[in-house]
């Protein structure tokens, strides 16, 4: 049994924007983001218990409306078909499902005893008319969230495999969770979502209080607690079929549709998508409060679920954070027939059913070992004329980059490609093991080795790229910093496109410091990054001993090739704790990350007339390339490292 919807303290935003798809799927579903702990999953699941209940033909595994009747379902081909009732379909589509289990596969049963091909069903057709919920959807492969989010969007799941080719309805409330410290999803799929929700803990204790205590009341008798708020469900239940036979008439006037694409305008949203879910966003809130006309409120309520995610903050002058920023756009861009000003609702003023409950420059001389220097902290500097580069080989490789993209065709991990006959398969293909067998024989059912297929499976490969930065007082630090700054933004534009993830270490004083840890979030990045220390001695063998735990914490979990990229001088003073000669730590660690087979790069910025030419040694114990800059501007940086990473 499911805690009760209407028994959720506090929230209201995230109930709201539940209900609002719970009248209008359409909207696009909605994607909540928020802390352990903080009722996400908990209010997904109660959200079933209070839709209205939908009718299929009796024992349909597609869930076929009876008047969508499905030729490859077997239910709807009985000549006395019947129509029954049935709750809404909630279905969890869990972190390790296959692709063939969420998107359909061959049956092989049909295959074996009725010796025909037909469709054995995934759960997108479970889910349809219903809700699909996926708890920490970031974490969902990506292959996996692209399809789901292109089958939400057509409401029709097409499956093309093992010689099939069937397309069936999918029409269903799509819902996601995830804990924002866990990674970010991309940003194409974050506008695929049509509302996001960011809940936090409540901080109010009384608040806090009464969630521990209908919790406790809950877990001590389910079915008492249940129907102590059967009463608010059944309204709650009530006011949603209402809201379903009113939403056709809703009216929204040209001067609110102007409005809304204005309002998008004004925010620097780019994706027209944010326009769509506003418009049916609007109408859905004026439905769920009964009436027929939408109202400039309306607008404000759906600009406030369904645009930050999409809004460009980097070039947007304006967050929807602030409210009253929003208020003022509203105001300015209210059509004439609304003069007055718009009044948001408070979130208790939203429908009875919604609020129920209370849930400075450096000179290049290096600084002496015995004298600390003052450090510093810098923002944004201005961006500098592009130098020229001038590249110094150590030495050459003989083996690819482990940090260039590949494609994994000789693992049992990643999508299946396609099927290759094969007398000794280590990785079985099944489907086209026991097609090729009945192809051969419809009457003779037996195995041969020449039936055996292996199954070619194939994924894309994404990098770390980890910069390690010489922070310290021995050069001109601050534009490098800013430099690998801009070099890391620039980077993170295409990340998503290539897999990748970047990261930051710089190292001062006594230590290095993981500024950013490995993501593919620019938005992230720029908040990390925004302001960087820099000043003290050099602490280089820390920073690669950090920069070795960093990678292996962000290989073991996935396939992500390590690159890294080291900028400094070479010029080592501060040993690891215990004491010891930092040279020597240096070109030991240094060696290790070698035998680790790490690929990296090392960039000489070593500004003094006599170069000791560490950064050269350095190179040779981690085998990688050093180069040597003339000047460094993150435009710089970023073509030298992309030559590296992508070399073709």
């Amino acid at each position: 049994m499911n805690y009760p919807f209407s028994a959720l303290v506090g929230q209201p935003k995230l109930k709201q924007a539940l209900l609002l798809c719970a009248v209008n799927p359409g909207i696009g579903g909605v994607l909540v983001r928020g802390d352990k702990g903080t009722a996400k999953s908990t209010a997904v699941r109660g959200l079933a218990a209070v839709m209205p209940s939908i009718q299929r033909v009796a024992g349909s595994r597609f869930n076929s409306l009876p008047d969508e009747p499905f030729d490859e379902c077997e239910a709807c081909q009985q000549s006395d078909w019947r129509v029954e009732e049935i709750a809404v379909p909630f279905v969890n589509l869990p972190l390790g499902a296959t692709e063939d289990r969420v998107l359909g596969s061959l049956d092989l049963e049909g295959v074996l005893v009725e010796r025909k091909k037909k469709l054995l069903p995934g759960l997108l057709a479970s889910a349809h008319q219903g809700i699909l919920y996926i708890d920490e959807v970031n974490l969902l492969a990506d292959h996996l969230v692209d399809s789901l989010l292109d089958v939400a969007a057509m409401g029709v799941n097409t499956v093309q495999r093992d010689g099939l080719s069937i397309s069936h309805p999918a029409r269903f409330m799509l819902i996601g969770t995830m804990n924002p410290e866990e990674g970010s999803l991309r940003p194409q799929f974050l506008d695929r979502f049509g509302l996001v929700v960011d809940v936090t803990a409540p901080r109010d204790v009384t608040e806090r209080t009464e969630v521990v205590r209908r919790r406790m009341a809950f877990e001590a008798d389910p079915e008492s607690f249940a129907r102590q708020w059967s009463g608010e469900q059944q309204l709650l239940q009530a006011q949603l079929q209402k809201a379903r036979l009113l939403l056709p008439s809703v009216r929204l006037a040209d001067g609110l549709l102007t409005m809304i694409s204005q309002l998008c305008t004004d925010l620097h949203v780019a994706s027209l998508r944010a326009d769509l879910v506003m418009y049916k966003t609007a109408k859905t809130l004026a439905a769920l409060a009964g009436r027929l006309d939408v109202t400039p409120d309306d607008i404000r309520q759906a600009a406030e679920l369904a645009l930050p995610h999409r809004q460009r903050k980097k070039n947007a002058q304006s967050n929807l954070t602030d409210t009253t920023k929003l208020d003022e756009l509203l105001q300015q861009n209210l059509p004439r027939q609304h003069s007055g000003p718009a009044q948001p609702q408070s979130d208790s003023s939203a429908p009875s059913s919604l609020s129920s409950g209370a849930e400075t420059p450096d000179s290049g001389v290096p600084p002496s070992a015995t004298e600390p220097q003052l450090e510093q902290t810098f923002g944004a500097l201005p961006d500098v004329a592009s130098p020229t580069l001038v590249t110094e080989p150590i030495k050459q490789r003989t083996s690819t980059p482990e940090g260039q993209r590949s494609q994994m065709s000789d693992t049992v991990r990643g999508n299946a490609l396609r099927a290759v006959r094969d007398p000794a398969p280590t990785d079985l293909a099944v489907t086209a093991t026991l097609q090729s067998s009945f192809m051969r024989s419809a009457d003779d059912w037996t195995l041969t080795r020449d039936d055996l297929h292996q199954t070619i499976r194939t994924g894309k490969t994404g990098n770390l790229i980890l910069f390690v930065v010489d922070a310290s007082g021995s050069m001109a630090a601050h534009r490098r910093m800013e430099a690998v700054k801009g070099c890391i933004l620039s980077l993170l534009q295409d990340a998503y496109q290539h897999r990748d993830s970047v990261g930051m270490i710089a190292f001062k004083g006594v230590e290095a410091q993981v500024l950013l840890p490995p993501t593919r979030d620019v938005e992230q990045a720029e908040q990390a990054l925004h302001q960087l220390p820099t000043g003290g001695r050099t602490p280089l063998p820390h920073a690669l001993q950090l920069a070795g735990e960093v990678i292996q914490q962000t290989t073991q979990s996935g396939n992500a090739k390590p690159f890294l990229v080291l900028l400094s001088d070479g010029k080592a003073n501060v040993p690891l704790p215990g004491g010891g000669d930092a040279w020597q730590q240096t070109i030991q660690l240094a060696t290790q990350l070698r035998e680790q087979q790490i690929s990296a790069l090392v960039l000489d910025t070593d500004t003094d007339y006599l170069r000791l030419g560490r950064t050269a040694d350095l190179a040779i114990a981690l085998g990688a390339d050093c180069l040597s800059l003339d000047d460094l501007s993150s435009q710089t940086l970023t073509e030298t490292v992309k030559s590296q990473v992508y070399p073709n």
